[in-house]
């Protein structure tokens, strides 16, 4: 068995100060170093650092290093799976897709499926679009936007292998088959990219918020919109893109302290040029340039991120003044338990041996997967 010793290891549950995990593919013991019982067959592993957390759960994000889950092929978007995993800490994936020609999405689709079934970081599909509000489109191509489809739905998450985890629409434009739909497949509802009012989101079954605050009807005073119902509504889990750009530091911190650690999961909606030099890059066939650690389309509209999970694992704490517990809660246990990923969100005996060692910065060391120390 592989043993990691001496670490500050942040279960997801409880800290141990000085603890100890024994791992394969699994973990079968994480423990305090006073109860650790040598064995003939450990092998220590020397990774450096000082912390042991969950690896990090992505639910949203669209590409990087030069790739997009739209147009990758197969060995594409594994390759840039890996490089996310050991660049970034990410042990658990949802491949996100763009508002496009359903001919782009179903091929999309299959893509998806192939890289999935040899790389298991891929656990998920994040359809983003098309079912979508012209009127908040964001950098959604609006001439490809649709109305909520179930039988066009359907027919996408079997061509994927049912890897479809969560849709983003407009709930002002679903119908009540549609959600039915999506919740006896297992199909998360997030409101993003939506005019809804409060009254219309409370009437439907929208429980997730795509990207707060970002491309959505905000929040006012008489109309507490989309924002507000991520905000205000309990077991709403809102995404937050805690880059700084997207999003105000103040307005991370307001949601944080209305919402607290267990209804925020971090996510990067990154897209092709993360981990690429600045300049011309492209997101769902639209020109986008990037400059200064922000991607825009021509017109100016912000297009996606070139933002690393371990940057918002460490920005949200410092936005914020959350605890290192309460950042593994946003970026791994409440994605975890949002989509049924239960081996997955915590360092513990029995749940896949993913994990993120960090130093006493937080800077990532390194990334161990299904057991293995990544390598990009």
């Amino acid at each position: 068995m592989k043993v990691i010793k001496n670490k500050t290891i942040c279960t997801g549950s409880r800290t141990i100060e000085n603890g100890y995990i024994r791992y394969r593919e699994r973990i079968s013991e994480a423990d305090d170093m006073r109860n650790y019982v040598p064995r003939e067959d450990d092998e220590i592993i020397e990774t450096g650092g000082k912390y042991v957390i969950p690896g990090f759960i992505d639910v949203h994000s669209h590409g990087g290093y030069g790739f997009d889950s739209m147009d990758a092929s197969p060995d594409e978007i594994d390759r840039m799976v890996r490089q996310m995993t050991a660049r970034e800490g990410i042990t658990s994936y949802f491949c996100t897709t763009m508002t496009q020609t359903y001919d782009n999405i179903e091929k999309a689709m299959q893509n998806i499926r192939e890289a999935a079934e040899k790389n298991p970081v891929i656990q998920g599909i994040h359809l983003e679009g098309p079912f979508i509000s012209v009127n908040y489109k964001g950098a959604q191509d609006p001439s490809y936007i649709k109305t909520p489809d179930e039988k066009t739905l359907a027919y996408w998450n079997d061509l994927s292998g049912n890897r479809i985890r969560v849709v983003t629409y407009a709930p002002e434009e679903a119908t009540e088959e549609f959600e039915n739909w999506c919740l006896s497949n297992r199909i998360i509802l997030s409101a993003g990219h939506s005019n809804a009012t409060f009254d219309e989101l409370t009437a439907s079954r929208a429980c997730h918020v795509t990207h707060l605050y970002n491309a959505q009807r905000g929040l006012n005073h008489r109309e507490p919109g989309v924002t507000g119902y991520g905000l205000l509504t309990e077991g709403v889990n809102a995404e937050l893109i805690c880059d700084g750009i997207h999003i105000r530091p103040q307005m991370i911190s307001l949601a944080y302290k209305v919402k607290g650690s267990d209804g925020i999961e971090l996510v990067t909606d990154s897209m092709r040029a993360k981990g690429m030099p600045e300049g011309k890059s492209e997101l769902g066939g639209q020109t986008v340039y990037v400059k200064d650690g922000t991607a825009r389309l021509e017109d100016g509209t912000i297009a996606g991120s070139v933002l690393t999970y371990i940057r918002a694992f460490q920005n949200v704490m410092k936005f914020t003044g959350a605890s290192l517990e309460d950042a593994v809660k946003m970026s791994s246990g409440n994605q975890a338990k949002e989509f049924g990923l239960t081996q997955k969100g915590a360092v513990k005996a029995g749940r896949d041996a993913d994990f993120v060692i960090l130093d006493e910065a937080y800077q990532l060391q390194c990334t161990i997967s299904m057991g293995e120390i990544a390598e990009a």
